[in-house]
């Protein structure tokens, strides 16, 4: 496994991280003990991350992480996200005493005293140009609630605005070989400022693990059925904002690309990691396999020139106009 620097928290992160919303909710049935064992594989392996959500199965991704810190003895990172329990989920919601409600209750979950890491949960543009909503978080960590705070953005824009703020010290943006506009500007930026970032959806809800077609079904809460075109949260959240039609198709390019002894997620994730500028890829894992899959990620080899700027063109052709200019 890898390890990297995240920001300036002296967090050194393994660069292949579990997402843990696949184990609390959205993503089709669950079950407790596989997510366990997944989570207790992937630290066997070096991961020594984990990102979730208060909202991942209204806490029950949290609660299970707490649970995993009680069968462990060495010490591993979490990061929890805060805003979107707020109903209506507006920018006038994100005031102190709502965002102190929200983390008192992810302490509990997570049965700790402070929260390594707490990040704003994709909210409203608006928010981040609201500063009195970081000075909040400043407050929360001079009261000893979070240890380290950042951001979770859905767009560029935002990512690039929120580093104005000197308090935040991570950026989690979705970064992908269907979403690669982040790195032309604003990673170069998060570096010059020391601002970690998290790559979230490396493999695009899965379409980028090859396993997908075109009549492959989804459970009616799993929300690669009910969000393709954003109507519970951003659409950019489900398969990178790419129709998925055009996923697939694009998908059937990528596969004869992959080198020998590869799998198309391994390729994909391996292509998040090769930026510097990334401290972490936060693959979303449910079993015991795809901790092993996604981990053994970080000991393959840098991919060539060739077959970057065979991705690169794939991207041009095929899906660079449908998202791009989007987020």
């Amino acid at each position: 496994m890898e390890y990297r620097n995240l920001g300036r928290t002296g967090f050194n992160l393994s660069t292949v991280s579990f997402g843990a919303w696949a184990i609390g909710g959205a993503w089709g049935q669950s079950n407790d003990e596989e997510s366990l064992r997944a989570l207790n594989r992937a630290l066997d392996l070096g991961v020594n991350f984990i990102d979730t959500a208060d909202v991942y199965g209204d806490g029950h991704s949290e609660k299970l992480i707490g649970k995993l810190r009680r069968q462990r003895k060495e010490p591993f990172y979490v990061a929890t996200k805060v805003g979107r329990r707020s109903s209506p989920h507006t920018a006038d919601s994100y005031t102190k005493a709502t965002l102190t409600e929200h983390v008192e209750r992810c302490l509990q979950n997570l049965e700790v005293d402070a929260l390594d890491l707490l990040q704003l949960h994709c909210p409203p543009t608006d928010v981040y140009y609201r500063p009195e909503v970081f000075e909040a978080m400043d407050d929360l960590q001079r009261a000893g609630k979070l240890r380290n705070y950042g951001v979770s953005v859905e767009r560029v824009e935002e990512g690039l605005k929120s580093l104005e703020y000197p308090g935040v010290q991570s950026v989690q943006i979705v970064y992908n070989l269907f979403r690669q506009r982040p790195a032309e500007l604003f990673f170069r930026q998060a570096e010059a400022r020391k601002v970690g970032i998290l790559a979230r959806l490396p493999l695009s809800s899965g379409m980028l693990s090859g396993k997908m077609k075109a009549d492959t079904k989804f459970a009616a809460d799993d929300h690669r059925l009910f969000n393709r075109h954003g109507e519970a949260f951003d659409r950019g959240e489900t398969f990178s904002g790419l129709d998925y039609e055009i996923g697939l198709r694009t998908v059937e390019r990528l596969r004869p690309l992959v080198p020998a002894g590869w799998s198309l997620a391994q390729l994909a994730l391996r292509w998040v990691t090769l930026d510097p500028a990334v401290t972490s890829a936060i693959s979303g894992i449910r079993t015991v396999a795809q901790a092993e899959s996604n981990c053994q990620t970080a000991d393959l080899a840098p991919l060539n020139a060739t077959l970057l700027a065979e991705l690169k063109s794939i991207y041009t052709e095929d899906v660079r106009p449908h998202v791009h200019q989007r987020w």
